[in-house]
Parts: structure tokens; sequence; C-alpha cells
């Protein structure tokens, strides 16, 4: 074996997105013991820091050990057992994978199912809660499949209606758009660290509500995942009167996170969420005055997650490829129904940049002439330049 050196990539995709430099060098800062008192006070700053970020002062906020399914899981496991009756809005890949998980944990699942690239209908939802007495009402916020955001408000709303605990899933939506978990009045809102937040993967920061504590805490059987067990891990984050062992936490990876939520609050959260908007709507110019088309109608498009139509006699993987090789440029692909069909391209955290959009349609237009369709990259470029400057 020899040391791994990794290829310099500029990350494009769907996450993770580029890591700033400060992050990865908070990586590197010398490893210490999961229960040493210096790092449970980074613990507690962590903690408190979700809180803000999350905008959830009386939940309790916790980074699971593990990437943002992670916390699909926790949340799903946590909250149902068998027999429970489980609504899940499915407009995507991971609406689809909720009610996987959901069936997993013994649940009765009834799925409300949107066509890819749309929004949840509140109107549907709340019609399949009525049926019947629902324990869990789950939804994705920012469907990364598709690029389409759904009205979270409205959706945790109706959940409360219908006396049912919200699930959202806001992986691809914290720190890029508004996640407003008490506002929403949700009840478990998870998240990961290497979309808009720019840390590595490996995280999953979570939210739960006192109600949402109250029905883990009052099971009639153990949760069937142990690791992430919100009883047993409550025992470790809590902190109050010390911590008991539960798992050894990935000390550097939290260093990470930490770093990354300094670098959100020296920014501020309202100017991230700004200049997210100000890139997508910059991308959007440039790809439209190349001739390409976005999936999902206006209203409803993320700006951190871009999901493009490929043009008709377009290879979209040999385009994907000709960025990647010639210049380092890591854009997605689509998945299910989508595959083949669209690229998404990330502007996340750190590449939610000027340089990041100018450099991805220069790449992108080269690799589409290559294939013989007409891109006008100067026409793309200036198009940036006449929305950045407005």
């Amino acid at each position: 074996m020899q040391t791994f050196q990794p290829p310099r990539r500029i990350l494009m995709g769907p996450g993770p997105s580029d890591v700033s430099p400060r992050v990865l060098g908070a990586l590197a800062r010398p490893t210490i013991g999961h229960l040493d008192p210096a790092f449970q006070a980074l613990m507690e700053e962590i903690k408190g820091a979700l809180q803000r970020l999350f905008n959830a002062p009386d939940h309790a906020c916790v980074p699971l050990p593990a990437p943002g399914t992670a916390g699909m899981e926790a949340a799903i496991m946590n909250l149902l057992e068998p027999g429970d009756r489980a609504v899940i809005a499915v407009n995507g890949a991971f609406g689809g994978r909720m009610a996987d998980m959901a069936g997993r944990a013994g649940a009765t699942v009834v799925t409300v199912d949107h066509d890819w690239g749309q929004p949840v209908d509140p109107a549907r939802v709340e019609a399949a809660l009525a049926e019947a007495p629902t324990k869990v009402l789950a939804f994705v916020h920012a469907e990364t499949s598709t690029g389409a955001r759904s009205d979270a408000a409205s959706l945790c709303a109706v959940a409360r209606r219908h006396g049912a605990l919200s699930v959202v899933d806001c992986v691809t939506s914290l720190g890029g758009i508004v996640v407003d978990v008490a506002g929403w009045d949700a009840d478990v809102v998870y998240s990961g660290t290497q979309k808009c937040l720019s840390a590595p993967p490996g995280l999953s920061p979570i939210a739960l509500s006192k109600r949402a504590q109250a029905a883990i805490s009052g099971r009639k059987e153990k949760v069937r995942n142990w690791l992430l067990d919100f009883n047993l891990l409550r025992s470790y984050w809590g902190g109050e009167g010390g911590r008991t062992y539960h798992h050894t936490a990935p000390i550097n990876a939290l260093y990470g996170l930490h770093e990354a939520l300094v670098a959100i609050f020296e920014e501020g959260q309202q100017a991230a969420i700004v200049r997210h908007a100000r890139m997508h709507e910059a991308l959007v110019a440039g790809l439209e005055a190349a001739g390409l088309k976005m999936l999902v109608a206006e209203p409803h498009r993320l700006p951190q997650l871009n999901t493009v139509l490929v043009p008709e006699g377009v290879d979209e993987a040999a385009a994907r490829a000709h960025v990647l090789k010639t210049w380092d440029l890591e854009i997605g692909a689509g998945l299910g129904p989508l595959k083949g069909k669209v690229w998404r391209i990330g502007l996340m955290g750190a590449s939610a940049t000027a340089w990041h959009v100018r450099l991805c349609l220069t790449a992108l237009c080269e690799a589409l002439a290559a294939q013989g369709f007409a891109a006008d990259a100067r026409a793309a470029l200036a198009a940036v330049d006449a929305k950045l400057a407005a």
C-alpha cells in the first residue's frame, strides 16, 4: 500500500460540496478523548450552535455520528413502533427511502406519491392523514434527487391538525435556505454536514421537539436501532450530572462541524441564504442563455440544487465525464426515473460562489459543444455578469 493522494476536484454535484481550508485545518487538530473536559465543552457549544442554526431553542439538538441518512433512520426508528400508521410524502428518491425505513420499523405505511420534480401537495397529504389516526407525517423539505422545495410550514401545520408528529428531511436545505424549526412547529428535523454547511460527510445534525422526546420515552418496546436510540444518546449528549459512555464520538469530525458553524455565523445565516439565492439566479440565467432548461418550475426550485434537463441527442454521462476529466469538475447525474435525463448542479456552501458558477458554465458549454450542441458560452457568461451586476 501507498499513501492515498486524492485528485483535486471542484465539487458541484448533489453533495459533498467543497470543504473550506479552515474546516480542513480544523479536522487536522490533535485528537483528544471523547470524555475529555475540553471536548465536552466543545459538545455544549455545538449543541447550542445547532439550536441557533435550526432556530430550535426548545428542541434537543445533537449531531449523530453518521451521515444524513442516519438522521432519517433515527427519526423513523425512534418514533415508529409496529402497528403505528405513518404517512410519507414521496416526491423523489429520499421520500421513497423514508417509506422503506418506516416499513422496516413495522409501521403501516401510506405513501402520497407525486411526480418527481413537483413539490409535496399539502391538500393531498391532509386527505391521507384524515383517513385514520396517524403517528408520523414525514416529508423531504429539499428533495436532493430533483431540486424541488416543499412548503414545510404548511405540511407541519397539517400534521399538527391531525395529531401526527412531523419528520422533516432538511439534509440539503440547512444553511442554504430558511430552516425555521420553531416557526414550523416541527417535531424531528435532521440534516447532513456535507451540503450547505461545507463540512465533510459523516455527521447528521438532528433536532427533536419535546413532543417527540416524550413519544420516544413512552415507547412500548425498545428502539430497533441501538446506536441511534435517542434514549441512549441523551445520556451521552445531555451533559447534566456528567455523561454516560455510549459511543466513541468522531472527535475530529466534530472539530470540522464546529468550525463550519463558526464560519456560517461569521458570514451571517441570512447573508448565506442570500448568497445561495444570488448564485442560483446567476447560474439559471447562464444556463438559459446557453439554451438549457430547468426541470423544476421557478417557484419551487432549490437555489442550492439545480436540476437541468439534458438536451435531446446529448449523452449526459459523456458530458459529465468530459467536465471531470478536462476541468476536474464534478456535477451529478439523475436518479430513478430521471436517470440519463438531467444533470444535478450543486451550489452549496463553499461551492456557492460566482467563480464556481462561471467555471461550471464554461465547462458544461464546452462538453455540449463537443457533442454538437450549440451552447454559447459567451452568452452564458454575459448573462451571469448581468445578473450579478443587477
